[in-house]
């Protein structure tokens, strides 16, 4: 493309996200009371996957996904500006110690081959590359900004000739939109599986494979590429602690009731531990995320799948655990934890889904409740025993017009204000926000 191209470009997306003091459009939510605003001014933009920080250490902004790049949002005005464009840009998260942007470029048509990292400072757009990828992804960065962490599925045998192993491409889904995928398969006579079913399938074939991965960190200093942990299971859902530069949580992925899948480990390699042990068949958890302190692991518990739901933590430090009830409607496909942790938010999930709920299609605000001893008469081994509770819960958003293909990827502002997710219920992919509190 030409410069003169790129700047016209440039500016016709500027231009398309004009500074204003208003979002793009706002509405009060006729079923629960909530001012809902979008974000987004240009269909097909997105915000990040829910564990993935996309807000300054300040709080005052927010990097999202637009067509051809990345934008930033002033979470004050709504106001958009481009960051970053570029062809086959993928941004990752931002920094949670600098104003630092950090996104992907690919070498080739690959995305799991090699990559070019680069960073991109929030307030002047200034860019620097920050390292290169040989294979694999990027999921996390530490909490001091000095480490990337990424995964790399190898192909048996396969060495590239500067000495790395060649990565092989499997993928349980083929992407057809801003955080969908296609996981379309069929049985044995033709016919085909529900949505989530196939999805299940292809979740298997990938984890069946048994291909050997690597988890591995990158120094943003010297560059030097460190294997964490290496494995023929599946693993995914990379994440470093949001507080502690040096934990790192992963998953051993596949169907949730034939994997044990929560894991922690050091990013030295030491201290491997399961972090959730199953005591039932078909039982699941998943979908783990870290508390904004770093102190606790949150997850979604079934026991079993599809019959009793609870959201689930385990304190990393004493190894404590709290079980919160939720209602089948109420499930959630991603759980979040507002900042100073009184509430979580839960972004519901349609009737194919794991909880199968005839009315789950709803955007929630939760806030815990602990169930207190009877008459204060405690139990002699009451600290050893799991802190049981239930969710008091509050409808954000009607979803009932959304399709479930795209998650909606909840996350809190800084201040604990909104909620920011993604949405189709207009047609195209945008970005969103509802406020905690109900309009008026």
């Amino acid at each position: 493309m030409r410069f003169g191209t790129m700047v016209a470009a440039a500016a016709m997306l500027a231009s398309s996200m004009a500074a204003t003091a208003k979002p793009a459009a706002e509405w009060v939510d006729a079923t629960t009371g909530h001012r809902v605003v979008r974000i987004s001014r240009v269909a097909d933009s997105a915000s990040l996957y829910f564990h993935q920080n996309s807000y300054t250490p300040q709080g005052d902004r927010m990097v999202v996904s637009v067509p051809g790049g990345i934008a930033t949002v002033d979470l004050t005005t709504w106001e958009l500006k481009p960051l970053a464009r570029g062809k086959g840009i993928t941004l990752l998260f931002t920094g949670r110690r600098t104003r630092t942007a950090y996104y992907a470029t690919q070498l080739r048509n690959d995305a799991s081959g090699p990559s070019t990292i680069h960073a991109v400072d929030i307030d002047t757009g200034r860019t620097r590359k920050v390292a290169d990828i040989p294979g694999g992804s990027i999921g996390s960065i530490n909490a001091d900004e000095t480490l990337l962490l990424g995964q790399v599925a190898l192909a048996p045998g396969g060495l590239r000739p500067d000495g790395t192993r060649q990565d092989a491409r499997h993928t349980p889904g083929r992407v057809v939109g801003p955080g969908e995928a296609d996981y379309r398969a069929n049985r044995a006579d033709g016919t085909p599986y529900s949505f989530a079913e196939a999805k299940e399938r292809r979740l298997n074939e990938r984890l069946e494979a048994g291909i050997p991965m690597e988890i591995f960190t990158i120094d943003l200093k010297t560059g030097e590429r460190r294997v964490v942990t290496a494995s023929t299971d599946w693993l995914n859902h990379i994440q470093f602690s949001p507080t502690d530069p040096q934990q790192i949580m992963y998953c051993h992925e596949g169907p949730w009731h034939k994997v044990d899948r929560i894991w922690t480990i050091r990013a030295d390699g030491s201290g491997k531990r399961m972090v959730h042990t199953r005591t039932m068949n078909m039982e699941i958890a998943g979908h783990e995320f870290f508390s904004a302190d770093g102190k606790t692991i949150w997850y979604d518990l079934q026991t079993p799948r599809g019959e009793v739901f609870w959201l689930a933590g385990y304190d990393l430090a004493t190894g404590r655990r709290h079980q919160y009830k939720v209602d089948r409607n109420q499930w959630s496909v991603h759980y979040n934890q507002a900042p100073g942790g009184a509430r979580f938010s839960g972004d519901g999930g349609d009737a194919e889904m794991v909880a199968h709920a005839p009315d789950g299609k709803y955007l929630y605000l939760f806030t815990p409740r602990a169930i207190p001893d009877v008459a204060d008469i405690h139990a002699a081994n009451a600290d050893a025993l799991i802190v049981p509770g239930t969710l008091d819960v509050e409808k954000l958003v009607d979803m009932r017009r959304h399709d479930y293909r795209l998650e909606p990827n909840m996350t809190f502002t800084p201040d604990g204000k909104w909620v920011v997710f993604r949405g189709n219920f207009e047609g195209a992919t945008h970005i969103y926000a509802v406020e905690v509190a109900k309009a008026g």
